[in-house]
C-alpha cells in the first residue's frame, strides 16, 4: 500500500520560510517524478513544482520561482519544498504528488498516481 505523507505546514509571518517535506512508502520513490501542488481556500489544486526522478529539471510555477526550491533524496524516499520569502497568496493546502511517470510535465507532476492528504500553510501579514 502506497503512503505519502506532508509534513510541515504551519502559520508564518510573512516575508518568512518554511520548509515541507514528503515521506513516500509502498514504491520505488527513485521511480517517479515528484510534485508539490497546493490549492487555496475557494480554488482548484495547482501545480507548484516537479522535480523528475533523478533529482533534475526542478521546475517552478511562475508566481515561486525564485523563492521556492524543490529538491528529492531518494535513498530516504523524501521530497522537499524549501519556501523563502512567502507572501499571503502562498497560503494554501500543500499536497505532494506521485507522478505516473519518471518525467514531469513542465511544473506538474501529473498526471499524477498517488496524493497525499495535504498540509496547511498559513501566511500572516
Amino acid at each position: 500500500q502506497v503512503q505519502v505523507v506532508e509534513s510541515g505546514g504551519n502559520l508564518v509571518q510573512a516575508g518568512g520560510s518554511l520548509t515541507l517535506s514528503c515521506t513516500v512508502s509502498g514504491l520505488t520513490f527513485g521511480n517517479y517524478a515528484m510534485g508539490w501542488f497546493r490549492q487555496a481556500t475557494g480554488e482548484d489544486r495547482k501545480a507548484v513544482s516537479c522535480i523528475y526522478w533523478d533529482g533534475t529539471r526542478p521546475d517552478y510555477t511562475d508566481s515561486v520561482k525564485g523563492r521556492f526550491t524543490i529538491s528529492r533524496d531518494n535513498r530516504k524516499k523524501v521530497l522537499y519544498l524549501q519556501m523563502n520569502n512567502l507572501v499571503i497568496e502562498d497560503a494554501a493546502t500543500y499536497y505532494c504528488a506521485v507522478g505516473s511517470y519518471r518525467y514531469c510535465s513542465g511544473s506538474s507532476a501529473d498526471p499524477v498516481r498517488n496524493w497525499g492528504q495535504g498540509t496547511q500553510v498559513t501566511v500572516s501579514s
